[in-house]
């Protein structure tokens, strides 16, 4: 509980740090309408780990007093209440939900508005989203609970809280679509991890307002197709955000290229294998299969051998990642400053970058998704190697 407890304050403090960092050390002319959206992502991210990771503190402080100080506050038998740690702990953990989610959010639009060549569709409203679901997010704890043995009067206000946040994430990837739509599309790895997540993450969310509705989260809970939507929303979410920003980063940190091609079949393989492991789960939830169950219903016997076999598949998908970046870094070619023509800071400077990044402030002058823009520039004047075009010739 103490290791736990601690490590509470390093996401506080964390999340304090990019705060700090983000609102009082912006480069020159870096105006909070030319802030790039992962920036904003990590804010929003940030205002959450500062605010909610406290209340799960409490919580680990309160249980550690009832273990070593003879306080009560989870113990019945003494006149505490088991319900009450449920309510303190899920103030914090649906939270972090979106202390994960939204910085994949912002990685995915700016790999989207990058190898789409266009601005960023509804950039202020993607910002404002972001905000909503901070506030929103604080909101919603309870619908974990709707099985626990809470007031029936609290149903109601929690469902029409869980589905309200659905309209700030949908924003979210409806501001993907208006980017991609009549582009001109370079079909990396890192985009089409990105496009990849949005597929995930539709599919994450339409489930997750099936778990929302008091109803049909009662008949579903504990059931395989819990584990399915929060695979969705998480791994088909985040985990496939984490890859785009590796694959998209990855010059930029080791200034070397990775071989695309394996970068592809890493993606066509992981895809292939992460829908016919999940899906599945769907259906089988639907059936009855619940989860944390040792013994499996007989006459699910073979969807579960599937979806067994799949797992393995998409676990070994990881093979020829790991491979192709650990070889790229040591054998790649030089990647150059700015292989992909990107307009954001980092781009603007040698790869990998040095300790100070810039020999002097570089002054920000306009937006960073000023793609197909004539004379739109994000800096005054980029380094070596830097295009501020709105094509692959930087034209």
């Amino acid at each position: 509980m103490l290791a736990f407890l601690t490590f509470g304050f390093s996401s506080i403090l964390g999340g304090l740090n990019f705060i700090t960092t983000i609102v009082r050390l912006r480069a020159p002319g870096m105006t909070w309408s030319r802030v790039p959206i992962f920036v904003w992502s990590v804010l929003a991210a940030s205002l959450i780990s500062l605010s909610a990771t406290q209340f799960v503190a409490y919580g680990l402080l309160m249980v550690i007093l009832d273990r070593v100080g003879g306080t009560s506050f989870f113990n019945a038998a003494q006149g505490g209440n088991a319900l009450l740690y449920e309510h303190v702990f899920w103030f914090y953990s649906h939270p972090a939900v979106y202390i994960m989610i939204l910085p994949a959010f912002g990685i995915v639009l700016e790999v989207l508005a990058h190898f789409s060549r266009k601005p960023l569709f509804a950039y202020k409203w993607v910002v404002a989203s972001f905000m909503v679901v901070v506030v929103l997010s604080m909101l919603v704890w309870a619908h974990h609970l709707f099985t626990s043995g809470m007031s029936s009067y609290l149903h109601m206000p929690f469902m029409i809280t869980t589905e309200l946040i659905s309209i700030p994430t949908g924003m979210v990837f409806l501001a993907g679509l208006g980017t991609i739509w009549q582009g001109r599309l370079w079909l990396t790895t890192p985009m089409l991890f990105a496009m990849g997540f949005l597929f995930n993450f539709v599919v994450g969310g339409v489930t997750g307002i099936f778990l929302a509705d008091v109803p049909t989260d009662i008949h579903l809970q504990d059931t395989y197709f819990v584990v399915a939507h929060f695979h969705y929303t998480i791994m088909g979410g985040e985990i496939f955000a984490i890859l785009t920003g590796i694959y998209y980063w990855f010059p930029k940190m080791t200034g070397r290229m990775f071989n695309d091609t394996w970068g592809k079949i890493h993606f066509g393989w992981i895809m292939i294998a992460y829908t016919a492991t999940f899906i599945p789960m769907f259906w089988a939830g639907l059936h009855g299969m619940n989860r944390r169950n040792p013994q499996y219903p007989a006459d699910l016997t073979d969807i579960n051998q599937l979806i067994t076999v799949m797992a393995l598949l998409l676990a070994a998908s990881f093979v020829p990642f790991v491979v192709n970046l650990a070889w790229s870094w040591w054998r790649g070619p030089a990647a150059g400053p700015n292989p992909w023509r990107a307009k954001t800071l980092e781009w603007q400077t040698s790869s990998p970058p040095p300790v100070t990044n810039f020999a002097h402030p570089p002054q920000v002058v306009g937006s960073p998704y000023g793609y197909g823009i004539p004379g739109s520039s994000h800096v005054a004047a980029p380094v070596a190697g830097a295009a501020d075009g709105d094509s692959h010739s930087g034209k």
